[in-house]
């Protein structure tokens, strides 16, 4: 009995801290979601789409296939119960805000932070479909960078805010080189590179693939992975997110509403805690 009381303090105080002393609603709803698995969950599916299912009332919007919101609804997930992981193979602090860890590496350079992942997960997807000139970042700075130019041996000199881009080795069309291309691009780029050049997105006609994003030096951004909708037009989304430190990108839970959780609703300007992150004003934007 002792013991019991001991687990759940523990975890009350694990809730409060993530929260940094929220209203005591929110911290009894993390405790909730810490200690009650979502029925909504499949524990032995192993993609996003299969691991969660749609709450009574709705149905999954559909996408044709091959499409960028196919490629990720139907992402790999590792095995329920997988632990974050940072590049370092250490444990993350907090693994009480996720239910699936996505398949996808972690370098051990620890450039692949929130943005990053994002980034890597459009690109793979431009590579595996054969649209490999559509690859390309902006640096902070603003100058563009594509795989294209990279992979014909052209590389950026850097000196403060002016870039400028000089071929200095061979062209190599290579998969390590794209690896390559994509550690520059996350040394780069991040969430204000990103906030500044892709085309925001009203609340209403979100879809999977965009992203709820925070620019800044430090910011944030999340993307959604599944979509659902009821009869009267409300959609529900699924988010996943990398992190800082550079670690296992990982579907999150709605630690607000138990009810739908993993799903979350999104508006324009809310305030949404997405596991140890919130947005303090929900902003909106689509790769090209």
């Amino acid at each position: 009995m002792k013991k019991g009381l001991l687990v759940l303090l523990t975890i009350i105080a694990i809730g409060l801290i993530a929260f940094q002393l929220k209203p005591v609603k929110k911290a009894v709803d993390t405790v909730t979601a810490i200690i009650e698995t979502p029925s909504l969950i499949n524990k032995d599916s192993l993609t996003i789409k299969s691991r969660v299912n749609i709450p009574e009332g709705y149905k999954r919007v559909s996408y044709s296939k091959g499409s960028f919101e196919e490629y990720l609804r139907n992402y790999k997930l590792k095995a329920f119960g997988s632990k974050i992981i940072n590049y370092d193979d250490s444990e993350y602090f907090w693994q009480g805000g996720h239910i699936g860890i996505l398949e996808i590496p972690v370098p051990k350079n620890g450039l692949q932070q929130c943005a990053d992942a994002l980034i890597r997960i459009r690109s793979e997807y431009l590579w595996d479909n054969n649209r490999k000139d559509e690859i390309g970042f902006k640096f902070t700075s603003g100058h563009y960078c594509s795989w294209k130019k990279y992979a014909e041996g052209y590389r950026p000199k850097i000196n403060g805010n002016k870039v400028a881009f000089y071929k200095t080795t061979s062209a190599n069309t290579s998969k390590e080189n794209f690896y390559k291309y994509l550690n520059l691009i996350y040394m780069y780029s991040g969430t204000l590179s990103l906030y500044n050049e892709l085309k925001s997105v009203d609340a209403k006609d979100l879809k999977i693939g965009d992203m709820l994003i925070k620019g800044g030096s430090p910011g944030h951004i999340v993307m959604i992975g599944d979509e659902a909708i009821d009869d009267e037009g409300n959609k529900i989304f699924l988010l996943f997110q990398g992190n800082t430190p550079a670690q296992s990108v990982h579907l999150v839970k709605n630690l607000e509403d138990t009810l739908i959780s993993p799903w979350y609703q999104l508006e324009n300007d809310a305030v949404i805690p997405v596991s140890n992150y919130t947005f303090g004003s929900a902003k909106f934007v689509r790769f090209k």
